[in-house]
């Protein structure tokens, strides 16, 4: 590692190894994935569909506030609370979607967490939009 200043003082010796760090294919392989994020306005694409996202989210929430609570997160990491007393947990709510074709995770026993990827589409958000809300109104509709 090189640095000079108050940053060379972070690291004392043995504090920070690598066995891969530093090497000429991690280094290629690095600057390939910031040249396609840079080149393709990816991150661009992450606030927008983010937005996308947390719209259409918050949308299903207000149609289903029996079962769902606030949504949270920022950009394409987003967060759904299920409501104690929805009659489902966060992990049976991921299986639901799973049955939809939509890979969800639950994070804790409370919070579905969508995950996309960053170069997700807009009709990519749209179709898991869909199948989160699928998903629900069978839940819904078996606690009926």
């Amino acid at each position: 590692m090189m640095a000079k200043g108050e940053a060379a003082s972070v690291f004392g010796p043995g504090d920070h190894a690598s066995t891969y760090g530093g090497n000429p294919l991690a280094c290629a392989a690095g600057l390939a994935v910031a040249e396609y994020l840079s080149e393709h306005n990816v991150l661009e694409n992450v606030r927008v569909r983010g937005e996308q996202l947390a719209a259409g989210l918050e949308d299903i929430t207000n149609r289903y506030p029996s079962v769902l609570g606030e949504t949270r997160g920022w950009g394409l990491l987003r967060g759904v609370v299920i409501k104690e007393d929805a009659g489902c947990t966060a992990a049976e709510l991921v299986g639901d979607a799973m049955k939809e074709g939509l890979l969800l995770v639950a994070a804790g026993p409370s919070v579905v967490r969508f995950v996309p990827p960053l170069i997700v589409s807009e009709d990519e958000i749209n179709d898991a939009l869909a199948r989160f809300e699928k998903a629900i109104e069978k839940r819904v509709g078996e606690s009926s």
